[in-house]
């Protein structure tokens, strides 16, 4: 295949994040930090993978960021909004997931930052009170004000290309209306106040018509949506979601396609997390735990493929529970309890505890996320990318494609589409060509060189 002629990224690439609170002042103090030299990009696959070219005795494996033309750690400005006027030091420190010393080398950096104020309803997102927020007598002038604020942000910035990731709360779980049907029904929903239209959707939409790429990183609704869809075709964005993948449903997503490679049966599979951030505050009212729970349970028929082995998956039990307790902060705890069955029927089960971190897992796929989607836009990718499925719990696909949840199989969907877009071989691991001629060439062939491919100097040289 052809490669696709990427444009470079050149010049400031500004990220615009709504919600402003734990894991986006994490991400940005971590960038900050790593531009100085003091943190390491852990995490990050754009800053830290290599991805394999051509076949295995050709031991070609460059870094992603230097096989890709992603845009460096040194050209990301940054903004956005929260109810909250704490500036992006403030955040960190009442966020307390990175200390006091880690953070004072950028203490100046952060402080520079304070966000705009938000699109904000309260009927979505029940347990929060706003100290700022935006005013007007319908949601498409709220559309407009943010559409302006994108505007303006770019211009005092001195970005030459924007990306937007949704960071804020999860809102109330709701269901596709007819409003959603189409970008004509969604516009004059936002001129009638609709209910069926929460503030994510508003910043969605703001971002698309600004023919800025969006992601969304928590369980709503958001952009996946037919309307929203349809926008972003038309205006050649690419969009992706829905929720972060970041503790105990990236371990689902892992343990459950081994199950199933294995055939062994499951009878129950019991979940619970205690979390004390910003986010287990929003996540005690019903309303938005609802939408957490069809994220967090949806992965496990997905990777399961219940219809196609009833015997094995077809009546198993699944119970997710979420509890605030305020003094973990943002050390979340992840407990499950997993019964499976194996040769004979005979039971087995297997426990984890994960004592993760919630912002220390989702700051680098934000950051992967702003790059990726910079670089499809580059690339002319428009639309749902379901490519970065590997980032989500609920990734998002067109309606008539089921969404693939195995992470392995997600992330080979991912690294098969960086090589399609640089003219390289896909990747399927048979490995039949190695030994049988009919496959292919049954004897190696000369190496050739390890791909480099030239990097622009950064700003500070």
């Amino acid at each position: 295949m052809s490669p696709r002629k990427v444009p470079a990224a050149k010049g400031r690439l500004g990220v615009l994040l709504p919600g402003m609170g734990a894991v986006t002042s994490t991400l940005i103090a971590g960038v900050e930090l790593a531009k100085k030299g003091l943190a390491k990009p852990i995490g990050s696959l754009t800053q830290l993978q290599t991805i394999r070219l051509g076949k295995r005795y050709e031991d070609r494996a460059p870094l992603i960021k230097e096989f890709v033309p992603l845009a460096g750690l040194e050209d990301l400005v940054f903004g956005g909004w929260d109810i909250f006027e704490d500036s992006m030091w403030e955040a960190a420190m009442k966020a307390g997931v990175l200390s006091e010393a880690q953070l004072a080398p950028v203490r100046k950096e952060l402080e520079a930052i304070v966000p705009m104020p938000a699109v904000f309803d309260q009927d979505y997102v029940r347990n929060l009170k706003a100290r700022q927020q935006k005013k007007a007598a319908t949601k498409f002038e709220l559309a407009e004000q943010v559409i302006k604020d994108i505007a303006l942000f770019k211009k005092t910035s001195g970005a030459e290309r924007l990306v937007m990731v949704w960071c804020g709360s999860t809102e109330v779980s709701m269901e596709p209306s007819a409003v959603h049907e189409s970008v004509e029904a969604f516009e004059k929903g936002l001129k009638s106040n609709s209910p069926e239209i929460p503030p994510s959707m508003i910043y969605a939409y703001a971002a698309i018509r600004s023919g800025v790429p969006y992601a969304n990183g928590a369980p709503n609704l958001s952009a996946d949506i037919p309307a929203l869809v349809e926008l972003a075709e038309r205006n050649g964005v690419p969009i992706g979601g829905k929720d972060f993948k970041t503790g105990q449903t990236m371990m689902k997503t892992v343990l459950a396609p081994a199950l199933k490679a294995r055939m062994l049966a499951l009878n129950g599979w019991y979940s619970t997390n205690i979390l004390g951030n910003r986010d287990g505050e929003v996540l005690d009212d019903p309303g938005s735990f609802k939408t957490k729970e069809k994220s967090k349970m949806s992965v496990l028929d997905a990777c399961l493929d219940a219809k196609r082995y009833p015997e094995l998956y077809g009546d198993y039990f699944h119970k997710v529970r979420i509890d605030y307790y305020p003094p973990r902060g943002d050390a979340k705890e992840g407990w499950d309890n997993i019964d499976i069955s194996g040769w004979c029927s005979m039971p087995m089960q297997i426990k984890i505890n994960f004592l993760c971190r919630d912002s220390i897992l989702a700051a680098p796929i934000v950051l992967d996320l702003v790059l990726f989607l910079d670089l499809a836009k580059r690339a002319g990718f428009k639309g749902i990318q379901e490519w970065l499925s590997f980032y989500f719990k609920s990734p998002q696909a067109r309606p008539d494609l089921a969404p693939e949840h195995d992470l392995f199989v997600q992330h080979m969907k991912m690294t098969n589409t960086l090589r399609l877009m640089m003219g390289e071989e896909v990747i399927d691991h048979s490995g039949l060509d190695y030994y049988e001629p009919e496959y292919g060439s049954p004897a190696p062939a000369p190496a050739p060189k390890p791909y480099v491919r030239e990097r622009k100097k950064s700003r500070a040289a």
